[in-house]
């Protein structure tokens, strides 16, 4: 089990020392968003099953001392390994030590056992707490728990840190997990998968008043046909309105003819190709859109395309931009439009 945050964050304590008063422990919503639960979850499993605070300020609001953090941390454990919450109760309110030991024979039980695990434990590595509790969330399909871990990370570390250090690790985990299991976990990654699409759409703004005509035009962001993963795209689609440069973003497997004929509509300064597979990376595609052309005869446009996506490693692309992150990405970018680049001509 992950070891527990220090006295200091805690409060004090033993016991006695946590029920000086309504200071020590940790408030409701702080430990939800330590254990990956929501609120709302940690209040029926004290109601239900009795895995409750010690300690209850002015007012009967909750503070939970560093034994709570324990026990709870043994009953995440516990449900997430597929034992069922009133058992899991029972077990962790023993000790961490015997739900430990109880957690690690249900994960160990053959598939056809007597116990049907519905979840387990994700291989994270080192990675931020955040992912932790995101992951511990997702494995229990407690959606209003990854809403609030996903929105956290955003408003705490910025899309850019959320993205690459706290989403990318946890789905990379469940894809991980997925692939080692068979069919299982496939509700994990699509509630997962969902929720981060959610988060990452809520952090864009609605388009403004257009800009002058000699503006540059917007970033227009696209998947490769056959190429579902829009995700990154999403994140970077977010990145941009957080930066607030204008995109256009038409999501995954954009067919080669409507993607032709968007851009020449459009006029867009930037194309973001995206492809997650070498299958799907077309370099005769990415050079057709590299000189479509639009405007009248002696001013016409052409736009700058970037490739991203590992789909696209060791493809030759002159002229062709390849940042190596969202970040890179987001630098090259607004380093074109702080300069006022139009598109190409």
């Amino acid at each position: 089990m992950e070891k527990t945050a220090s006295q200091a964050d805690l409060g004090t304590g033993p016991r006695e020392s946590a029920s000086r008063g309504a200071g020590a422990g940790l408030t409701t919503g702080a430990l939800a968003r330590r254990l990956g639960v929501s609120p709302t979850t940690l209040r029926s499993w004290d109601r239900r099953y009795g895995i409750g605070p010690e300690v209850r300020g002015e007012g009967r609001h909750r503070r939970w001392t560093p034994r709570d953090v324990a026990v709870l941390e043994a009953m995440c454990r516990l449900t997430s390994a597929g034992v069922p919450p009133a058992e899991a109760a029972r077990t962790a309110s023993r000790g961490a030590d015997d739900a430990v030991a109880l957690a690690d024979d249900v994960e160990a039980a053959p598939t056809g056992g007597a116990r049907t695990r519905a979840s387990g434990t994700l291989p994270l590595g080192d990675v931020r707490q955040e992912c932790r509790g995101l992951a511990r969330a997702a494995v229990r399909l407690d959606a209003p728990a990854v809403e609030q871990q996903l929105a956290s990370a955003v408003d705490d570390h910025g899309i850019v840190v959320a993205w690459q250090e706290v989403m990318v690790p946890t789905l990379h985990a469940v894809g991980r997990k997925w692939a080692s299991s068979g069919d299982r976990y496939v509700e994990v990654e699509h509630l997962l998968s969902w929720h981060v699409s959610s988060a990452l759409r809520r952090c864009t703004r609605p388009l403004g008043t257009p800009g002058p005509a000699h503006a540059p035009g917007p970033v227009l962001l696209a998947c490769v046909p056959g190429e579902q993963h829009s995700l990154p795209l999403e994140a970077l689609n977010a990145g941009l309105c957080e930066l607030g440069l204008p995109t256009r973003m038409f999501g995954g497997a954009v067919p080669a003819e409507a993607l032709t004929a968007a851009v020449t509509r459009i006029g867009p300064a930037v194309v973001v190709l995206w492809a997650q597979t070498r299958s799907a990376a077309s370099l005769p595609l990415a050079q057709h859109i590299a000189g479509a052309q639009w405007g009248v005869r002696g001013a016409r446009g052409r736009p700058v395309v970037m490739l991203g996506g590992p789909g696209w490693l060791g493809r030759p692309g002159p002229g062709m931009l390849r940042p190596t992150s969202l970040k890179d990405a987001l630098d090259v970018l607004s380093g074109l439009y702080s300069q006022g680049t139009p598109a190409g001509s």
